[in-house]
């Protein structure tokens, strides 16, 4: 059997049938794009080792990311695991293959001052639609959660709101729609408490707008996550900040919580994170003004 052919059984009959509708679509993309040229028309008992590192180099010659890197051979990978397992490959070698190194990237996030431009703008100016921005800003949410929240999700009695879900952006007939399916992952359902001062504008806000949608669109689906994050860029251009992607506002958030005292395992609830290191080895690097503050009140012992 050639690759090609296990390839496409193996994303049909497991990737499909096991995944999100989103990650299924990942996973036929890097293998469309990258698996199928490269190495669809190998035999899948002569992928050896070799031939799957040379594969590898050619990536990273290419140009690719670490990270994107690591993808491509995860579906590399588990695709020849299943062939194992079910006695259509004699061996796979995806275990020998050399991974790139990965550099985990600084977290960007904006000043406080950045920070309070933004907040003053769309707390002085009467647009509904920019409000999820701010809501990014106190709760730390990911972009498609924000835009999947609806007010059946709020509870502004208990001053509180529910993740169960979240939302992308799908092609289909000629255009984008947007999708809503499951969070990210299982630890990113979780309940927020929301800030007081968040309340009172939300409450506000749902008098408002007739939407079912917390963050308005041009339909009765709420903003889409390409155009908010446009909306997004267009208010950093206008308030003259330099650009950052919408997630700047999530690692904004964490970045202002570890200042103000919050510690490390209730930060890591409200974020999603399956585990504190990862919240740990995320953001701690981030906080040298507060590291600088801590050092200088050890230094007062110095008399």
């Amino acid at each position: 059997m050639l690759y090609k052919e296990w390839l496409n059984e193996w994303l049909e009959l497991y990737v499909k049938a096991a995944t999100k509708e989103r990650t299924y679509r990942k996973y036929r993309q890097q293998a469309e794009k990258y698996l199928l040229p490269a190495l669809g028309n190998y035999d899948v008992n002569a992928l050896s080792a070799v031939e799957l590192q040379k594969f590898l180099v050619s990536l990273s010659e290419h140009g690719l990311a670490p990270n994107s890197v690591n993808f491509i051979i995860a579906v590399l990978r588990s695709s020849l695991k299943k062939g194992v397992q079910l006695g259509i490959i004699d061996r796979q070698y995806g275990d020998a293959i050399v991974r790139p190194r990965v550099r985990a990237n600084a977290v960007s996030c904006f000043t406080k001052e950045e920070q309070k431009k933004i907040e003053n703008y769309i707390l002085s100016h009467d647009k509904p639609y920019l409000f999820g921005i701010l809501l990014a800003l106190y709760t730390g949410l990911r972009i498609g959660e924000l835009l999947a929240l609806t007010w059946e999700d709020v509870d502004l009695q208990k001053g509180t709101m529910s993740i169960t879900k979240s939302c992308y952006d799908k092609w289909e007939d000629d255009h984008y729609l947007k999708a809503v399916d499951t969070t990210k992952t299982k630890s990113s359902e979780r309940t927020i408490p929301i800030p007081r001062q968040i309340i009172v504008h939300m409450k506000a806000l749902k008098k408002q707008t007739n939407s079912r949608y917390v963050v308005i669109g041009k339909t009765e689906w709420g903003a889409q996550v390409r155009s908010y994050q446009r909306a997004f860029e267009r208010l950093l251009k206008k308030l003259n900040i330099k650009h950052k992607g919408f997630h700047a506002l999530r690692h904004t958030f964490a970045t202002r919580a570890l200042e103000v005292g919050v510690d490390v395992k209730t930060l890591s609830e409200i974020l999603g994170h399956q585990d504190p290191s990862i919240t740990l080895r995320r953001y701690t690097h981030s906080l040298m003004d507060h590291k600088t503050e801590m050092m200088n009140k050890v230094g007062q012992l110095l008399r």
